[in-house]
């Protein structure tokens, strides 16, 4: 029998983390509602806020300036709710264990490289389309979808404060491998060159873009860019992945070509990072997706203006066309967010 004394000390410690996370979903909201027209930011981007504690922040934030959050790097981790190392946070993605393990960050675009240009369709639906034409997404038409999951759908995100004092740098790769125990050539490090790469690459012609390491972040461009008013779209879940499905009722939600949308994807890294980006010319419709029965509402997006694109562009190669000749679409992933400007 559990004694009282040790199980008030329990239920305390209980009320407190609930508490603790409660202000820090509270604090994004906040923020959300200052800067936002729309009531409640989704519900899966609520939950990624940053369960740290003002006091625990501001404590990790002097550890770190002391170089001495090695030693409580493990804390951190767990209280941070972020991936340190290979092994310091073990969490399933997902539930359902009937779809292969997600694949490592650069395997479609691996397997597609060594493919010749003209990539007939039939060998890019192996492993489901990442890309495709407007046309092949018809109410009773037949496509095989790719993997819709995010590749550490359970990261969180950092406050502002604390993001500031990490080197978010491929200049500054090293310590920032070292400040987080990132043990070399493993999937982490190769997530978090990837993701460093893609954030300080160029933009194309025409694209705004931002490696939004925070939520305020987020939230700050999305208001640069759109203003207060908006509204946020998203795929439903992740079912469908690796099938070939039936598209149900397909419905245009942003059709005006002159106001661009905000598009915002999961990037793979220790902590929760978007890459968003604003590109002109660009439709979104919403999609049933169908097995049987309906099993996802999935959000898709088509790039009408693709001229300035890389002629080697894995879209390219397995839709055998090339930059300006064809539209370009692709399905959201999870826990990826298309924002689409209103008129309030």
């Amino acid at each position: 029998m559990t004694h009282p004394i040790l199980l008030l000390g329990l239920l305390i410690v209980a009320f407190f983390s609930k508490l603790q996370g409660f202000q820090a979903e509270n604090a994004f909201s906040q923020y959300w509602k200052e800067h936002i027209g729309l009531p409640h930011p989704p519900h899966w981007l609520a939950a990624k806020a940053s369960p740290l504690s003002l006091h625990q922040t501001l404590v990790f934030m002097k550890l770190m300036e002391k170089n001495e959050l090695a030693s409580h790097l493990h804390l951190f981790c767990k209280q941070a709710n972020v991936a340190c190392s290979t092994n310091a946070l073990v969490r399933k993605t997902m539930d359902n264990t009937t779809l292969p393990p997600i694949a490592k960050w650069n395997h479609i675009k691996e397997k597609y490289d060594r493919l010749p240009n003209e990539t007939p369709l039939s060998v890019a639906s192996q492993g489901g389309l990442p890309y495709f034409r407007e046309s092949m997404v018809r109410e009773g038409s037949s496509i095989s979808v790719p993997d819709l999951r995010d590749s550490m759908s359970y990261k969180s995100f950092l406050p502002r404060s604390l993001v500031s004092k990490i080197p978010f740098s491929f200049t500054r790769i090293k310590e920032l491998k070292k400040l987080f125990d990132v043990v070399d050539d493993s999937d982490i490090d190769e997530y978090i060159q990837n993701t460093l790469e893609t954030c300080e690459k160029s933009p194309i012609r025409g694209e705004q873009c931002i490696c939004a390491t925070s939520a305020e972040d987020l939230i700050d461009f999305i208001v640069e860019k759109l203003g207060h008013h908006f509204y946020a779209w998203s795929t439903e879940n992740v079912e469908g992945s690796y099938k070939n499905v039936i598209i149900g009722a397909v419905r245009l939600i942003h059709g005006n070509l002159t106001e661009p949308p905000a598009l915002c994807h999961s990037m793979p890294f220790l902590f929760q990072v978007y890459y968003c980006h604003v590109f002109q010319k660009v439709k979104i419709y919403a999609v049933d997706i169908l097995a049987g029965k309906k099993v996802n509402h999935a959000i898709m997006a088509c790039h009408y203006d693709t001229s300035t694109w890389d002629p080697n562009s894995l879209a390219f190669k397995m839709l055998g066309f090339g930059p300006g000749l064809i539209e370009v679409c692709h399905w959201m992933n999870e826990n990826e967010v298309v924002w689409t400007k209103t008129l309030g």
